[in-house]
């Protein structure tokens, strides 16, 4: 998620995965942003080869996940344009991500409107249900007006929103990886790795800690990944890790269709505070987390 809160750093407690029906049936869908790639990249490695280590992650643990595109990568980068093709080759679908990953308080109703629709000749290639919209920054809109404009926008378009209801900032461990991995710092490489299983261990925790808080339940949860090339190399294990806590992969489509996503699947909808998060610091129960990004950016810098 590049949407930036301030947590204070602190350490969540998980909550114990239990070996009962009930855990076996938590469900979760996976979301990856900003195909055809999140960058930067080591040297020696493309969008090509980072897409190929995501997929074949995905396609090896049977996991179905939607991709939100980018556009103009395929036209600033044309290299990065077969990843589109390779995606949809693996049986995964495609969704709308927006034309240049724009923050919609940056821009108006109108230019939001552009933004989606030059999306949308690469989506209507395939045939999978791209009327998915997830939002660049998780970025709704500095005021209501904005956010209610933008979701009449995505309506008269046909959209769903795609919302995001686990995270990790996954995004964060992008540039230290391309700057260890360009200098040969295999320790520092290492050390990345166990942060981020720590960063996704205590956010299994601290989401359905959340989802008890906002909803008295544990909802299916949709987790925001990004198609980066240090993503390519870890995902194997981040997989394993949400089987061994007792999660299954769903779809999208299921995961949305439970109550907890009725004011996002429909933008017609009047807007509630934005995902789990807004919405437990709606209720003043937003609990810290640790703060992982400031030990991340001075990791191999100079």
């Amino acid at each position: 998620m590049k949407l930036k809160v301030a947590f204070a750093a602190s350490i969540v407690v998980l909550l114990p995965a239990c070996a009962t029906p009930q855990a076996n049936q938590r469900a979760i869908a996976i979301t990856v942003d900003d195909l055809p790639l999140h960058g930067p990249t080591p040297h020696g490695e493309t969008a090509v080869s980072v897409a190929e280590g995501v997929i074949s992650a995905l396609t090896a643990e049977h996991v179905p996940a939607y991709g939100f595109i980018n556009g103009h990568w395929t036209v600033d980068d044309p290299a990065t344009a077969p990843v589109l093709t390779m995606w949809r080759a693996a049986g995964l679908p495609l969704a709308n991500h927006g034309w240049s990953h724009r923050h919609l308080s940056e821009m108006t109703p109108v230019e939001f409107e552009q933004e989606l629709v030059r999306n949308e000749p690469l989506l209507q290639a395939g045939s999978e249900d791209w009327h998915w919209f997830r939002y660049p920054f998780l970025d709704e809109g500095e005021t209501a007006e904005k956010r209610a404009a933008a979701r009449d926008v995505l309506a008269r378009h046909g959209y769903k929103i795609a919302s995001v209801t686990a995270d990790f900032s996954d995004w964060a461990w992008t540039g230290p990886y391309q700057r260890c991995k360009d200098a040969g710092d295999t320790a520092a490489i290492s050390k990345l790795e166990e942060l981020y299983m720590q960063a996704a261990r205590e956010s299994i925790g601290y989401h359905r800690n959340l989802s008890q808080t906002v909803y008295g339940r544990e909802i299916p949860y949709v987790l925001l990944l990004h198609v980066s090339p240090f993503e390519a190399r870890i995902l194997p294990r981040l997989l394993k890790l949400y089987r061994e806590e007792g999660f299954r992969f769903a779809t999208l489509e299921e995961v949305e269709a439970d109550p907890a996503y009725h004011d996002q699947i429909d933008p017609k909808l009047s807007a509630e505070p934005q995902g789990l998060d807004h919405k437990a610091a709606a209720k003043q129960a937003l609990p810290p987390r640790t703060d992982f990004q400031s030990v991340l950016d001075g990791m191999c810098k100079g």
